[in-house]
């Protein structure tokens, strides 16, 4: 599980790296391109069985993946991995909290909306559309589980977010390869964006069903909660992406909300969102 977040989270690090030479966009086709290798050859979708109530979540699925990969890269571009990855994962935490009306959960969620205020204050260098980037990273995150809920009704396996991938894969080929045109790579950005693919999308999603056939998939999904804090640690080790001391506090009050939302909640089954691969 610690091997998925850090490649995770040093996949994003690294990809920033091309930013300047190819920019998010560049970066998360290619990212698109090695995922939807990687989940066709684990997936093996039955893509010419598929009817169209299993195409229509699948489609959904494909557009919330491309959405959320870009305007989180974009995001990390303008504000920093750490914040980034921080505000994106109100997503799930809001999703995990939608419709509760116990004590402790209303707790969570306020805890959690007074960090964002301290995340998000004015300041003079405060990056108000990459705030805004991210924050639709999590809509697209919470759009995201709840489509993976109905694929993964009515498609056995993992056959589902393999064609979502290889969709969203396609979408990316006419943008990215007007890209790639106009900003050739040069061979370190190349491999850049490609290491990306591999740490972000083909390591956590072979550790992740690893880890699952070990430990409770309930622990797994509290565990998910460090996320934010590995990638503030990546962005200071990596891209020199040094936070306050006050932001600090906040990631670990969203950190701490959502391991507490995830701990006191009823425990899922095997299947349940918490396990979900990574993405």
């Amino acid at each position: 599980m610690v091997g998925s977040g850090l490649s995770n989270q040093v996949g994003a690090a690294v990809a920033a790296l091309a930013f300047p030479v190819i920019g998010p966009v560049g970066v998360v086709a290619v990212r698109q391109w090695v995922a939807a290798v990687v989940l066709l050859s684990a997936g093996r979708p039955r893509l010419q069985s598929f009817t169209a109530a299993q195409w229509r979540p699948v489609l959904g699925l494909a557009v919330v993946f491309a959405a959320m990969n870009l305007s989180l890269y974009t995001a990390i571009e303008r504000i920093g991995l750490g914040l980034a990855v921080t505000l994106e994962f109100l997503g799930p935490l809001t999703v995990a909290l939608a419709g509760s009306r116990r004590r402790t959960d209303l707790g969570c969620a306020l805890a959690a909306a007074a960090a964002v205020v301290v995340l998000t204050r004015p300041r003079p260098s405060t990056d108000y559309p990459g705030i805004g980037l991210a924050l639709l990273a999590a809509a697209c995150w919470g759009c995201y589980i709840l489509l993976n809920r109905t694929v993964g009704a009515r498609l056995p396996g993992v056959q589902g977010p393999a064609a979502a991938a290889a969709v969203s894969g396609l979408l990316y080929l006419p943008v990215g390869a007007l890209v790639l045109w106009h900003r050739p790579p040069t061979p370190t950005a190349l491999v850049c964006a490609l290491a990306a693919g591999v740490l972000s999308s083909a390591v956590p999603f072979l550790a992740d069903l690893l880890a699952l056939r070990r430990v409770p998939a309930h622990f797994f999904g509290i565990f998910m909660s460090v996320n934010p804090v590995l990638a503030a640690l990546v962005g200071t080790v990596v891209l020199d992406q040094r936070l306050d001391h006050l932001s600090w506090l906040a990631i670990a009050v969203i950190v701490a909300a959502n391991a507490t939302a995830v701990t006191t909640a009823a425990r899922p089954g095997p299947s349940s969102d918490a396990a979900e691969p990574a993405r």
